[in-house]
């Protein structure tokens, strides 16, 4: 993994880390996948039983931060305690990234979702703590589902 940063997210997919990675990638700017190893073939081992073409080691680069992935079965799941943040200049990146990565709008609250990848992602703005500075305007915040910054404002 020569070039990577010394620390990086990996995420342990079922078996979509490359779907997961090319939507990654068209979602964020300055994004790229930059390595994808996959299992060998299934009839060289046992172990790699029905994982013949999907991601054994996959190194992708989100925004300039660095990712790795794999393919690796149902044993482990995603899960809301590992969440990403993503801070915003604006409410339109905002409702930019919320469009393209919220698809379990029962798992929606305050500014949290959910991709169809089972990620949590937390879409706030980058001034977050300034709008939340009154008792007011954290009711306002824990009431939302997106985050709508002309709501923290007016609080």
């Amino acid at each position: 993994m020569a070039g990577l940063s010394p620390i990086q997210p990996c995420l342990w997919f079922h078996d979509r880390a490359r779907e997961a990675m090319e939507y990654y990638v068209g979602v964020f700017p300055d994004s790229r996948i930059t390595a994808i190893q996959d299992y060998p073939d299934e009839s060289l081992d046992e172990h790699f039983a029905g994982m013949s073409g999907k991601v054994l080691n996959g190194e992708f680069t989100l925004n300039g931060v660095d990712f790795v992935c794999l393919d690796g079965g149902p044993e482990f799941t995603m899960t809301e305690a590992v969440s990403f943040v993503v801070s915003c200049d604006d409410q339109a990146e905002i409702d930019r990234y919320w469009a393209a990565l919220s698809h379990v709008p029962e798992s929606e609250q305050c500014g949290w979702c959910k991709d169809r990848f089972g990620v949590s992602w937390q879409i706030v703005p980058a001034r977050m703590g300034e709008l939340l500075q009154t008792p007011a305007q954290i009711q306002v915040m824990m009431a939302q589902k997106k985050i709508v910054i002309a709501e923290l404002e007016n609080a």
